[in-house]
């Protein structure tokens, strides 16, 4: 049986790797784990959260000038130290999984690719291109797939991880003038079916009010929930 623990273990060592591949840091204070990457930096299910660690964790992040630190934490875990500190209690993530053969009913979409590389990101988003490194890893354990529009205009993007059975389904958005056309239906199934192919036999996710109907349409149900909290600092 899969559990929130499990979800939130996939989560955590997704975090860890793209930091640790993408140029970022991971480090322990105590009983707190940090990571400083792509996503900035983020306190990461810690089972208690003591006052000083907590007091450093916010120093680090003045010293790279992070604007925001964010914390995932389970609903039964005391943030108190975290209110102190200023963060402020944020949205719910909605664990949820389902068997990967219960995703991939959905045909497959000819619109979605799996992609290696990409030069669809440019400007100020030109940085995310660097982060598809982790789909040309051998053996793979990441897979990025991007859906386009008609004239290869990207709709797009989703990912998935692969962590010991399970896969982990993250940064899938389908960007709001393209939404309502299946194109997050093709992008979960394509992420799925690569980790599937590679051994997975469940996907896991964290859900928003938003997504949570497509995720239960393809055979996704909710286990439990969590609880994010956020440090917004000033300049």
């Amino acid at each position: 049986m899969i559990t929130v623990t499990d979800c939130e273990r996939v989560q955590a060592n997704w975090f860890r790797m793209r930091a640790e591949r993408l140029g970022g840091r991971v480090w322990t204070d105590g009983p707190l784990t940090w990571v400083d990457g792509p996503d900035g930096q983020n306190l990461l299910f810690p089972e208690s959260i003591p006052p000083a660690e907590v007091a450093r964790g916010v120093e680090h992040a003045a010293r790279t000038g992070a604007p925001i630190v964010g914390a995932w934490l389970g609903l039964g875990v005391d943030a108190s130290a975290l209110a102190e500190a200023g963060f402020e209690r944020g949205w719910s993530p909605w664990w949820m999984t389902a068997p990967i053969e219960a995703v991939l009913r959905a045909e497959p979409d000819p619109r979605i690719e799996l992609r290696l590389d990409s030069d669809d990101y440019e400007g100020e988003y030109a940085a995310y291109r660097e982060q598809l490194a982790l789909a040309r890893e051998e053996p793979p354990r990441a897979w990025y797939a991007a859906a386009y529009a008609p004239g290869r205009e990207l709709a797009g993007h989703a990912w998935s991880f692969l962590d010991n059975g399970l896969a982990g389904v993250f940064d899938m958005a389908v960007w709001e003038e393209f939404q309502r056309r299946g194109f997050g239906s093709g992008l979960l199934r394509a992420v799925c079916a690569a980790a599937g192919a590679a051994g997975a036999a469940h996907a896991v996710l964290n859900a928003t009010p938003d997504g949570k109907k497509l995720y239960r349409a393809r055979g996704f149900t909710q286990i439990g929930e969590g609880i994010t909290w956020w440090l917004h600092r000033r300049p």
